[in-house]
């Protein structure tokens, strides 16, 4: 449940340095999987890099975990964190001295942290031990996020939180494979590794485009053989897994990184028998909510993370308003978050007591004009095509009005369904379907019209 931890600055490590830990029934699991006759090619190498004196910080990590910050009033504790920002992270020691509120300190974007990251890194974080992540986003800005062994170890804390929520409660242990992460894409970071704070329980790394295994029908063969608790992946990995003749069924789906359309889950239920989390993560900030239908949005996981929605000026909105959705806190000790701008939206609400993200939406919202001129959110076109199975797909509209509705492969068989819903919504406009030429992210929402942003 946990991202790659990889250097391109760093030496070339060992497998002692990559587990630390590691036992003799640890390394017989890591050959199993390496060498099982239907698995992969495994083009990387990677491990957990976490010593005994991390394994029982995480384990407290874990015990101290609260409830996510509920009401409209700004936690305690978010005064410590300003106060240790501008003593610590030069960005803010340069702007002078710490404001009395949250309110009064200047938001910072994914831009920021592009143009200088080192910047937001703490002076008082050693260095030795640092890892990044290379993420790629639709703003534009490639970005390397700070981070540490015990970080990219908290993940699993987060994630037994979510999976709690829906009665799931992780078993598996010495000698099983744990957690399977599912990608779709070319090239793709494919490992094994172990988890030393479930028993040394399996952690792989799979992809499945056919350029990563030997053998038709391997793929199945593999997740059949490893009989992993939990799979992990990304609606794009997931509807790959629907065409694919498994037999094994995980106590639960965890789908990350892209919205989950609620065809796809239902298709996902229906096939796995199992729960399938929806969660909204991110590098920089890690799992902050998990979808709960009962309660009509993403519910928070972090106690320790404030979540803002700022106009575009920078100014709060009122609660249920949609507006871009801003962090502050979080679990990431190598970069503390102050008034984070995610450039994602939604609005904040509070259901049954809960505090919940509704109406989320990844990246700037964009309006689309209908045919009768009337103008439509970019929300109303992800309602319209949430009941359809689709794992990805991205709506442009031309300067003439004219649409190019954009689908993944394993959808492009639901063209006429999705230009139905369309029309439905925007009326007999011209409309256009291709393919995603690409693996990976793709800009969801995009518009040549003028007064459309």
């Amino acid at each position: 449940m946990t991202a790659p931890l990889s250097s391109e600055t760093a030496p070339t490590p060992t497998d002692a340095d990559r587990y630390p830990t590691l036992s003799a029934a640890g390394r017989k699991l890591l050959d199993a999987m390496r060498e099982h006759p239907n698995a992969p090619i495994f083009r990387n190498q990677s491990g957990n890099r976490l010593l005994a004196e991390d394994i029982e910080q995480l384990e407290d990590f874990e015990a101290a975990l609260g409830d996510p910050p509920a009401g409209n009033a700004i936690p305690n504790w978010v005064s410590g964190c300003i106060a240790r920002a501008y003593e610590n992270i030069p960005h803010y020691r340069n702007l002078g001295s710490p404001p009395a509120s949250l309110t009064d300190v200047p938001p910072v974007s994914r831009a920021d942290f592009a143009a200088d990251i080192a910047s937001f890194v703490p002076d008082t974080e050693p260095t030795g031990r640092m890892i990044n992540f290379q993420t790629t986003g639709t703003t534009g800005h490639s970005l390397l996020v700070p981070s540490h062994p015990q970080v990219a170890g908290r993940y699993l804390s987060i994630h037994k939180k979510a999976l709690a929520r829906f009665g799931v409660v992780p078993q598996y242990g010495a000698g099983q494979v744990g957690v399977m992460l599912l990608g779709h894409q070319q090239p793709c970071f494919t490992y094994v590794s172990v988890t030393p704070t479930m028993d040394e329980s399996g952690l792989i790394k799979l992809n499945l485009h056919p350029g990563d295994w030997r053998n038709d029908g391997d793929p199945a063969r593999y997740i059949d053989a490893m009989e992993p608790e939990f799979i992990a992946g990304d609606p794009l990995s997931f509807d790959v897994l629907l065409g694919m003749e498994c037999k094994w069924k995980p106590r639960a789906l965890m789908s990350v990184s892209m919205m989950l359309s609620d065809g796809l889950r239902g298709r996902l239920e229906e096939r796995f028998d199992c729960p399938v989390l929806d969660l909204y993560s991110m590098n920089e900030v890690g799992p902050i909510g998990v979808y709960d239908a009962a309660l009509g949005g993403y519910v928070l996981l972090q106690d320790k993370l404030w979540i803002e929605i700022l106009d575009e000026e920078g100014a709060p909105v009122t609660e249920g308003e949609r507006g871009e959705i801003t962090v502050t806190g979080g679990f990431n000790f190598c970069l503390p978050l102050l008034r984070y701008r995610t450039g994602d939206y939604g609005a904040l609400a509070t259901v049954k007591g809960e505090r919940i993200i509704k109406t989320l939406i990844g990246r700037a919202p964009v309006r689309f004009k209908s045919a009768s001129g009337q103008w439509h959110n970019n929300i109303d076109v992800t309602h319209a095509l949430k009941p359809l199975p689709i794992a990805q797909y991205a709506l442009h509209q031309n300067a003439d009005g004219a649409l190019d509705l954009s689908l993944s492969s394993g959808a492009m068989h639901l063209q006429d369904e999705a230009l139905q819903a369309l029309r439905g919504l925007l009326g007999h406009l011209p409309m256009r379907v291709t393919e995603i030429a690409h693996d990976g992210k793709a800009l969801q929402y995009s518009t040549d019209l003028t007064d459309a942003l």
